[in-house]
């Protein structure tokens, strides 16, 4: 039970509700509460289950089906990351304008990269080689309902302090976002770093 929770707690520490909750709010301050719901449930959904094919199939996912070293996953990953932390950077949280559509489009956009990314992919198959399928399959899914949950109570928070405190929120989103922008970008180039370190071992 012990390595279960362990398995749960790696995936929701990547996963960072309180993060994402900053990485999203142009989402948050976009949508109604019910709204965000059902797209934060179905890119949820989306997420859960490729991290499935990850904990069931592991590293033979990228070396079987897609002829290719997990390596070159993580630098393309960082790639991305870095490139969304500079925009951070610059332009603060609502940087991120793949998240400016309706919300039929808003979900493959939370699933991909918001919760899918190297780092998430990484734990599930870490976590497929720890336990059996079903137990993992089942650290996965509490891991991601607790971090769903949360930002949903995140959410429920904005809404009620925004009408209020409508200056300081977006004072905090500022702030917020910067810092993001810093964990964003030191996550990014250490994804790089693996992967060119585990690209040199083939030499």
């Amino acid at each position: 039970m012990t390595d279960f929770l362990k398995s749960s707690a790696l995936v929701l520490a990547l996963l960072n509700p309180f993060l994402l909750i900053i990485y999203l709010i142009d989402v948050v301050q976009k949508l109604d509460r019910i709204q965000f719901a059902r797209v934060l449930v179905r890119a949820g959904l989306i997420a859960t289950t490729v991290f499935w094919v990850f904990v069931v199939l592991g590293d033979t996912v990228f070396s079987g089906l897609m002829q290719a070293q997990f390596a070159s996953f993580q630098i393309f990953g960082g790639v991305i990351f870095l490139l969304i932390g500079l925009q951070f950077v610059f332009r603060g949280p609502t940087a991120i304008e793949l998240l400016q559509g309706e919300s039929d489009h808003l979900v493959g956009a939370i699933a991909m990269p918001v919760l899918i990314g190297p780092g998430t992919i990484s734990a599930s198959v870490i976590i497929g080689k720890r336990h059996d399928a079903i137990l993992a399959c089942g650290a996965v899914l509490i891991a991601v309902l607790i971090s769903l949950f949360i930002m949903l109570g995140l959410k429920a928070l904005h809404d009620a302090a925004r009408t209020r405190h409508e200056p300081l929120i977006q004072r905090y989103i500022e702030i917020a976002g910067r810092i993001t922008a810093l964990y964003v970008g030191t996550v990014s180039v250490e994804m790089i770093m693996q992967g060119a370190k585990a690209w040199s071992q083939h030499f």
